[in-house]
């Protein structure tokens, strides 16, 4: 069975709390960040609350949010 790729909803009576999410507000141009599948990389620009251009070296990708995968070094 294939892993799905969305997000999981948090349940409001659900007694786990729910999983902090990097938002965009986190993140900034300039900042390097490390991303699970491409690696090292800079933020070279940022669409509103939308998705992160990032510059991995070898190629410059558009990250969208929820940014789980993604970390700021």
């Amino acid at each position: 069975m294939p892993k799905s790729t969305a997000p999981r909803r948090h349940l409001p009576n659900s007694p786990f709390k729910a999983k902090a999410t990097p938002r965009i507000e986190d993140f900034v141009v300039g900042d390097r960040v490390c991303h699970d599948q491409y690696g090292l990389g800079r933020i070279v620009a940022a669409e509103y609350d939308i998705a992160l251009h990032v510059d991995f070296g070898d190629r410059q990708l558009r990250i969208t949010s929820p940014y789980a995968r993604m970390h700021k070094l």
